[in-house]
C-alpha cells in the first residue's frame, strides 16, 4: 500500500483491477455445452458426417430431451413429433424473454428459436449465447451444426414454404413437477387469516 502510494504521488499510476465476471456453470449446462461439441464434432458445417439428422433431434439432443448416452444413439425426430414436444414441453414467449446475457452454460433455464409455424415447425434451433454474435445453434438442412445469426437463419429459411421474419418464435422449456430456475432460493410467506 506504502509503494502505491509513493508512486502515485511521483506521478505514476497504478493499474486497477479490471472487475472480473465469475462464470457459474451448472451441471446441466455443462452438459449442453459437451452435447453441441459431440455435435458439432459429428455434424460439423465442412465436413458433415451424420448429415441426415433433423435440426429437430440436434436441438433436442443438445438440450438434453431424451435419456441416451450419444448423438449415435439418440432417434430422430419428425416435425410432426417436434410439434407434439413443442406443444407439450415448451411454452412461447416474447423474444424479449430470453435475457440479453444468457448462456446455456450459466442458466438453468433452456430456450429454443422455432422458425415456421409451431404446429408445423421447419427448423429447431437452441439458444446457446446472446452474447455472441452468432447465438443459435442448430443443424441446418443439407448442412452440418454450427452457430448462427438470426439475420443467417433467416437467409436459410426465407421463402422456403412462405416463411418470413414473422415465422420466428421463441420458447422456454417447462419445468412441471419440478420448481423452475427462476423461482429457486425464493421464500414464499402464505398466510391464512
Amino acid at each position: 500500500m506504502h509503494k502505491n502510494l509513493q508512486y502515485e504521488s511521483m506521478g505514476f499510476s497504478m493499474p486497477k483491477h479490471s472487475e472480473r465476471r465469475v462464470v457459474k456453470m451448472n451441471y446441466q449446462g455443462l452438459l449442453a455445452t459437451e452435447r453441441m461439441s459431440e455435435v458439432m464434432m459429428m455434424c460439423d458445417r465442412n465436413n458433415p458426417v451424420y448429415e441426415d439428422v433433423s435440426s429437430f433431434s440436434v436441438a433436442l439432443y443438445t438440450l438434453g430431451f431424451f435419456d441416451c448416452p450419444d448423438m449415435m444413439s439418440f432417434q430422430d425426430v419428425s416435425a410432426d413429433e417436434a410439434s407434439e414436444i413443442l406443444k407439450t414441453h415448451f411454452v412461447h414467449i416474447h423474444p424479449d424473454k430470453v435475457p440479453y446475457d444468457y448462456h446455456i452454460a450459466e442458466s438453468m433455464e433452456r430456450y429454443l428459436l422455432v422458425v415456421g409455424d409451431p404446429l408445423f415447425p421447419k427448423h429447431f434451433a437452441v439458444v446457446s449465447d446472446m452474447r455472441s454474435s452468432r447465438p443459435y445453434f442448430s443443424k441446418l438442412p443439407f448442412f452440418g451444426a454450427g452457430y448462427d445469426s438470426l439475420d443467417e437463419l433467416m437467409d436459410e429459411f426465407a421463402g422456403v414454404d412462405g416463411v418470413n421474419r414473422g415465422d420466428i418464435h421463441f420458447f422456454r422449456k417447462t419445468w412441471y413437477g419440478q420448481i423452475p430456475p427462476s423461482s429457486v432460493g425464493k421464500i414464499f410467506i402464505i398466510k391464512n387469516d
